[in-house]
């Protein structure tokens, strides 16, 4: 499967690279960005194997020596930051309801069915429509912009404020809005969908909160359809021993809906059609280390590797210093 990187060279520059995942790694000729390629791409009416292939393939690039070298970056940027949204839905996969379940319970002090266990049965019963049909919209949430994403190998900062910095090992379906509004789903990265765990169990409506936080891409672009089953791991080190280690599923094949009603209901609105802008949609997990009661620390490296992608997504928590906001009159 074709893949896209965005690789810093020995110079400094940035470089696209297209990759198979097998062969040689090469510079994709006469584009500066990802988010030129893909322009182009749409503007010319051709996929983005036909647009690496009329740009040609140039030299070579040693990936391994990259990522040990701290050069590989985000598979795509916006020239404008701000234009770049970042979202998510949560409560997708099988299994994902649990731990936010349990939490909300907890909060409650009672058995009765929570908000989330509802959401998430919703989804069981209406995620999968049959074509042609809607299916129950999921929950949605709002990150940020492209000035939230880390790639492989910088730290995820957390605010001095925080009261939690917990991976979210997934998916994320990455898309570009075309001149009459049209999305194009460029393709899928490994993702760190960093949140705020602690702020979430005080009480759910401060989910929006706790999702304003920095995430993490990998730095293949996997272009094409995402398989059915999908099946890796997320490990948490500090120092030198594992804190943390467990399988994460996802795929349509482990989700209660599927990646095309994730996206109808996320662009179903305009605001999210504007021509230029990019978006990077977070698909959801079942895995969380905040569910088997681990408390992150400072200096933790979170590790998240999933076939079929090759580069593993690494990052490490830090935590951001104090700022007091000053609101001012005008």
């Amino acid at each position: 499967m074709l893949r896209i990187l965005q690789v810093k060279n020995g110079a400094g520059a940035v470089e696209v690279v297209a990759w198979d995942g097998e062969g040689a790694a090469r510079v994709v000729q006469g584009v500066a960005s990802t988010y030129a390629l893909a322009m182009g791409a749409v503007a010319a009416g051709q996929t983005l194997e036909q647009a690496i292939e009329a740009c040609g393939l140039g030299a070579a690039v040693d990936l391994k020596k990259a990522q040990a070298e701290g050069r590989l970056l985000l598979p795509i940027t916006h020239p404008d930051a701000a234009h770049l949204i970042v979202a998510g839905t949560g409560l997708t996969h099988l299994g994902s309801a649990d731990g936010r379940d349990k939490m909300h319970k907890a909060a409650q002090s009672t058995e009765k069915p929570t908000d989330s266990m509802r959401m998430f049965l919703m989804g069981v019963e209406g995620g999968k429509p049959k074509n042609g049909e809607t299916g129950v919209q999921p929950e949605w949430f709002y990150k940020g912009n492209g000035t939230q994403l880390k790639a492989t190998g910088e730290d995820l900062i957390s605010p001095a404020f925080a009261l939690d910095g917990g991976e979210e090992p997934e998916l994320a379906g990455i898309y570009l809005i075309g001149p009459d509004g049209t999305p194009f789903r460029i393709g899928f990265c490994l993702a760190n969908e960093f949140s705020d765990h602690v702020t979430e169990k005080g009480n759910y409506l401060w989910l929006a909160h706790s999702k304003l936080r920095e995430a993490a891409l990998g730095a293949e672009l996997l272009v094409g359809d995402l398989p059915e089953h999908v099946e890796g791991t997320s490990v948490v080190r500090r120092a030198d021993r594992v804190i943390f280690e467990k399988p994460f599923l996802s795929g349509e094949a482990n989700m209660s809906h599927t990646i095309a009603n994730l996206e109808h209901h996320n662009f179903k609105y305009a605001l999210f059609r504007q021509p230029g802008d990019l978006h990077v949609h977070f698909f959801g997990t079942a895995t969380l280390s905040f569910s088997d009661n681990i408390k992150t620390e400072p200096g933790d490296v979170f590790e998240i590797s999933a076939a079929p992608f090759k580069l593993p997504l690494v990052n490490r928590l830090a935590i951001a210093a104090a700022h007091d906001v000053v609101i001012k009159a005008l």
